[in-house]
């Protein structure tokens, strides 16, 4: 089900698999391999859930999961979602889809270290973005996440 849109994006806006491929950065740590899977799929009534599987290669930290729920009307170029993230816990965002990019921005709920987060995706090409992403606790950045997503053949 592709979403009516005036924008050319698949990601997100199609049902889709892809993968993620690029560096893990935390503050004051050296970058480490990060590699994923994301599943994107859509409901008949404009709902998309979004599940994301990050594992580091070659290193001891743990994997990341990520699992949306969100809502694009049909026409429309804003969004909001929750999000059941393993590091950070229940999570709400809203994202904009801009001519030739995907912006995100998080906050976690009840949290006291102020923990929030965004991301860009940039395309540049058909099935092929950069992922720009960091987290921030307060006005400090505490990681940063830079990879190619790549979309599956189905």
């Amino acid at each position: 089900m592709t979403r009516t849109r005036t924008v050319n994006h698949n990601f997100l806006l199609e049902s889709g698999r892809w993968t993620l491929q690029g560096n893990w950065l935390d503050r004051d740590a050296l970058p480490v391999p990060v590699k994923g899977k994301i599943l994107v799929a859509w409901s008949r009534d404009d709902w998309f859930t979004m599940v994301t599987k990050l594992i580091f290669p070659g290193s001891s930290r743990e994997e990341i999961s990520l699992q949306y729920r969100g809502r694009l009307n049909a026409g429309e170029r804003q969004y909001t979602f929750v999000l059941q993230h393993s590091l950070l816990g229940r999570v709400e965002g809203e994202g904009w889809i801009a001519p030739e990019s995907i912006v995100q921005r998080y906050w976690v709920l009840g949290d006291r270290q102020r923990r929030s987060g965004f991301e860009t995706l940039h395309q540049f090409g058909v099935d092929k973005y950069c992922l720009s992403s960091s987290i921030m606790a307060g006005h400090y950045l505490t990681s940063t996440m830079e990879a190619i997503v790549e979309r599956q053949p189905d």
